[in-house]
């Protein structure tokens, strides 16, 4: 059974491969004998060879005025936040500053000790400690490392 099986395969494979390379035959013949004219010579050696035609040059494109340019996006720009005076005023700011933190309570604790102390809370979720001054980039822990995050 399983024979049979193999031989209808090996059957219907070359079936499809000789009509494939048969089209493909065919597809090569009609370009090779494709009718190209053919201007015929002329064996009078008392006329001069006729002068090719000349081809006038093919008019240039138009030119397309450029693409307008898309606008740029620019995310609005909000006035600064005055500087928090009292320890009520650095819990929405420590909080927004730490909110993406691994710890979160230690995150908060440093920041509101820094922003007492500091008086100032960077932008962001990280970084941009140079905005806040000597204060808030010198203060460091026991251990040599940063204390304001």
């Amino acid at each position: 059974m399983a024979l049979k099986a193999m031989l209808f395969l090996f059957a219907s494979f070359l079936l499809v491969t000789t009509r494939v390379s048969s089209k493909d035959e065919e597809f090569f013949m009609e370009a090779a004998y494709a009718k190209v004219p053919v201007v015929a010579p002329s064996h009078s050696p008392i006329a001069p060879a006729p002068a090719p035609p000349v081809m006038e040059p093919a008019p240039a494109p138009p030119v397309k005025a450029p693409a307008p340019v898309p606008p740029v996006y620019k995310p609005p720009v909000s006035a600064p936040t005055p500087p928090p005076k009292t320890k009520i005023e650095c819990n929405p700011l420590c909080v927004e500053r730490c909110k993406l933190h691994s710890r979160k309570r230690l995150c908060l604790r440093a920041c509101m000790t820094c922003c007492d102390r500091c008086k100032c809370v960077p932008p962001g979720t990280y970084g941009n400690k140079e905005k806040c001054g000597k204060c808030y980039t010198d203060w460091t822990t026991r251990g040599g490392k940063p204390k304001c995050p």
